[in-house]
């Protein structure tokens, strides 16, 4: 009798847990949703979308600007895509930048490539310096942010003379983090979680996304991520298994070597810090301007992780002004 209890017990758990999943599944289905339109209607300025060749890698990138000004490319964190740095690309646009956003490899729109392995930054960096090469510009200006600002300052260490200068926002120098005794691990659980391998995106879809949505909230300025944003995120996250591709990111360079790189930068660099970012330390930021042998270093009086999104004038204007010096 117990053996038979048991038994309906374990397939009641069982059954649970695969309605659970199912629904889960489910629940997050998404429409298409045209994320161009939207950003153009809100900032009101005319946006291009294509599908770029970068090797053997169709990225999905949105340009604004002047086709003959000095191109920007802008790098976009997790679980973002292209469309968190609409409001800096108005003001860099308006200010006559060429403004180059990709949706980087296993998100939204863009290839999903199934190997781990072709998530480790070394393939990221390439992408930069391919999309760069693919549209003609022999050197770029380049900003990023999140893991985006990892990505960013990878590129800059595996081909420092392709970067003309380099702005970086909330991401602290991967050297700084690795002298951190301390750290921002602590508040960074997710990164654990993040590399295990496909459960993390069976949980964020259950809900309609609901762990993703809250913890974007949670972290940022209330009004940030407005329930039609959401929506725009909700439809990356679920377009072609992005979720699970976009979780590769921190499988494929857990423990990441620092050892055959100088971490020492030469490029004009600007590091944008606001005070309040959940996800990494504001010392960690600030650590890392020992690395910059030509930096400068923002503070900014407010924001959180997510201020891109948050002051985007802010943040375009002091891109405007640090690429426009001479």
């Amino acid at each position: 009798m117990k053996m038979k209890r048991k038994l309906i017990w374990t397939a009641v758990v069982a059954g649970s847990i695969s309605i659970g999943l199912i629904w889960g599944q489910f629940s997050g289905n998404q429409i298409d949703r045209d994320a161009v339109a939207a950003a153009e209607e809100q900032f009101g300025i005319e946006l291009e979308s294509q599908m770029v060749l970068v090797d053997d890698v169709w990225l999905h990138v949105v340009f604004a600007g002047p086709e003959d000004g000095k191109p920007v490319i802008l790098l976009h964190g997790y679980p973002e895509f292209w469309y968190a740095w609409r409001g800096p690309m108005e003001v860099l646009a308006r200010a006559g930048f060429r403004v180059i956003v990709p949706d980087q490899r296993g998100y939204n729109k863009s290839d999903k490539p199934r190997k781990v392995e072709d998530y480790r930054l070394d393939e990221l960096a390439g992408d930069v310096v391919g999309l760069a090469d693919a549209l003609g510009y022999e050197k770029i200006f380049l900003a990023g942010h999140d893991f985006g600002g990892l990505v960013s300052w990878w590129t800059l260490m595996l081909y420092p003379d392709r970067i003309s200068r380099f702005a970086i926002v909330n991401k602290p120098h991967p050297y700084a983090r690795a002298e951190d005794t301390t750290g921002d691990d602590t508040i960074s659980w997710y990164r654990t979680f993040l590399r295990m391998p496909w459960l993390p995106g069976y949980v964020a879809r259950v809900g309609n996304w609901a762990l993703l949505a809250k913890n974007l909230r949670a972290t940022s300025q209330p009004g940030t991520f407005l329930d039609a944003d959401l929506d725009q995120f909700r439809s990356a996250w679920d377009r072609d298994g992005a979720i699970h591709t976009m979780g590769a990111w921190y499988r494929a360079n857990a423990g990441f070597s620092l050892t055959h790189l100088d971490g020492h930068i030469a490029v004009p660099s600007l590091m944008i810090l606001a005070p309040d970012d959940a996800f990494s330390s504001i010392e960690r930021g600030r650590r890392s301007s020992l690395f910059l042998q030509d930096g400068q270093v923002l503070e900014l009086d407010a924001g959180t992780h997510w201020v891109i999104q948050e002051c985007p004038q802010v943040i375009g204007d002091a891109l405007t002004d640090f690429f426009s010096q001479p």
